[in-house]
Parts: C-alpha cells; structure tokens; sequence
C-alpha cells in the first residue's frame, strides 16, 4: 500500500519533547497548510500524515501521536469511522475534527464517537495551535462559532428515522409519488412527514429543507 509521506523530517531528540500530531486530510494543500502553521511552533511537531481513514488508523497504529488532526469526508474510511477505529486502539486518544461542515449532526457524530475537539477549516489560522494545546492538555473545545450555532438549536425538535428517509430522497430529487414507492408508505404519509420536516428545519419549501439537512449534516448527498 502507498502511503502518503510519514513525517516532514526525521525527529531530532529535541523533538521528541513537543507535540507529536498526526495531520489526516485528503487534500495536500489542506495538509501542507497545517504542516506550515505546525512548524511555526516550537512546542509541537507532524510527524506523520495521511490523506484517508484508512491510512489514519496504520499511522497512529505506528506512530502513537499525542494529537490527531482529522478530516470527516474522505475515501476508503470516513472521519467518524476512523475516529471509532482510533479510539478502540486507544481510549485516550486525543482527536481533533477539522471540516468544513458546520452542521450540528456532524458536532455531535464526531463527538460521540471520541473527538475531543470540532475546528472549522476556515478557523484555523486563527485557532488551530491553541486547539491542540488544549487537547493535547487534556481539554475539551470547540469553534465558539460552533458553540453558538449548537446553543441557539438546543431544544430543537429532531427529524425522526423516518423523516430523515423521507428529507434524503427529497434531497436525492424524488416527488412525493416517488418517495411512497420507495419507502412503500401512501403518499399522504409522505405528505405528513414533509409537513413535518418544514416545520421542525423552519424550512421554507422542500429544497430549503434539503439544503438545510446538509448543512447541519442530517444527510449527505
């Protein structure tokens, strides 16, 4: 398997003081950004990245980083599956989500399954070196953009099972007809279900309320 480049450079003695991190990003300038800002810092080193989930795993596997810098829409492994994967090797693994979604779903995926920190990539010039020393400190922290966006919907009445179904085949494009064909329910459940994702998204019509879905990462498309 070809991986990508383990480490900017070998780890002098010196180096083995600071702060190990593993960078995972299936875009290389995305990485050669976060290598840049790390190189800055005396405190800290890259000592290794990957550009998909599945390459995250073998590389903290070999190199044990203190903190993992982790993306959330990759090839072969996703984020959130790497991240589980991640935190059975090693429950105290320190893991930092960097994304460009902002949606609330996505916050809560990453931090149920062990995230200790959600950094939007737009924020990281300004925040990603003190995300890391928190983490690596052991602390728990997130975008305050995130924290205010989360605290503005806390209380919101979620999508149920069956009305995330229903949003993801609108999103997909499908009429109502389509949608009770296939999810084998009448058309006037359909009509109810799509009543209800408008109201509880305050979506204005149904393309309003796919784009919410997505944005707040109730669904994928």
């Amino acid at each position: 398997m070809q991986w990508v480049k383990s480490s900017r450079a070998e780890l002098s003695q010196g180096e083995m003081h600071r702060i190990r991190i593993l960078a995972v990003d299936d875009h290389p300038l995305l990485r050669d950004g976060i290598a840049a800002l790390i190189g800055a810092h005396d405190d800290m080193v890259l000592v290794a990245e990957a550009s998909n989930g599945r390459q995250a795993i073998e590389l903290f596997r070999i190199h044990s980083p203190d903190v993992t810098l982790m993306d959330l829409q990759m090839p072969e492994k996703n984020g959130i599956e790497a991240i589980t994967a991640i935190r059975k090797l090693s429950p105290d693994a320190r893991i930092i989500v960097l994304t460009t979604y902002s949606g609330d779903v996505q916050v809560t995926r990453a931090l149920e399954a062990g995230a200790r920190a959600y950094l939007l990539k737009n924020l990281l010039h300004k925040e990603l070196v003190e995300t890391i020393r928190a983490v690596h400190a052991g602390k728990k922290t997130m975008s305050p953009t995130l924290a205010a966006d989360l605290a503005e919907r806390f209380g919101e009445d979620g999508l149920t099972e069956k009305e995330v179904d229903v949003l993801r085949l609108i999103a997909e494009g499908h009429a109502n007809k389509e949608i009770a064909a296939r999810l084998s329910i009448t058309e006037e459940t359909v009509k109810s279900r799509v009543k209800n994702i408008l109201s509880k998204l305050n979506a204005n019509d149904r393309t309003h309320a796919a784009i919410i879905g997505v944005k707040r990462g109730i669904i994928t498309v």
